[in-house]
């Protein structure tokens, strides 16, 4: 049973919260090294204060009713533009950006309790009511049944690993 969760847009001020919930996502993954977890913090939450003033990233917050500092859940959505392209069925052209979901994040006590659903459900709420043709995500074995509960499928994406010529490998952080 979901306990009474009050969900609100993410300001610029919540981006050290929404940080953190970077680093220990990459980590439930096993993807960050512990010597890497304070660079990509500190990282994360300039880019995210960032696109959050500017409007390429739009990120909600989940707090328990009543208790609005303490954040015990997050998600948001990068914005991106995309040419026009052909509708799935052939009949028409679609215009508009998509929209990736990025940082779904639950604190570990508030798991199993409906908090990411709820959270993707304002995610798709605001996509729908202000242009978004797609929204995508790139899942994890666990979540996957989260998502397709809400209506996203897998898809046919596919990622280039061979090093890029404009790439630039001299904005990595190295530790």
């Amino acid at each position: 049973m979901l306990d009474h969760i009050h969900v609100r847009l993410a300001t610029a001020s919540d981006a050290p919260e929404l940080a953190r919930h970077r680093g220990e996502m990459f980590r439930d993954m096993g993807q960050l090294p512990d010597n890497q977890y304070d660079t990509l913090l500190a990282v994360a939450e300039r880019e995210l204060a960032a696109w959050l003033v500017s409007g390429d990233y739009v990120g909600f917050v989940a707090s328990p009713e009543g208790r609005p500092d303490e954040i015990v859940a997050g998600a948001g959505i990068q914005i991106r533009k995309l040419l026009p392209r052909p509708l799935p069925d052939g009949g028409g052209i679609r215009l508009g950006p998509e929209a990736i979901v990025l940082n779904v994040f639950t604190e570990r006590a508030w798991r199993r309790r409906g908090v990411a659903e709820q959270l993707m459900q304002h995610v798709i709420d605001w996509a729908r009511g202000h242009g978004i043709a797609r929204l995508v995500l790139h899942a994890s074995s666990e979540e996957r049944r989260l998502y397709e509960r809400l209506g996203f499928e897998a898809t046919n994406e596919m990622r280039y690993t061979g090093e890029l010529p404009g790439e630039p490998a001299d904005q990595d952080i190295r530790p």
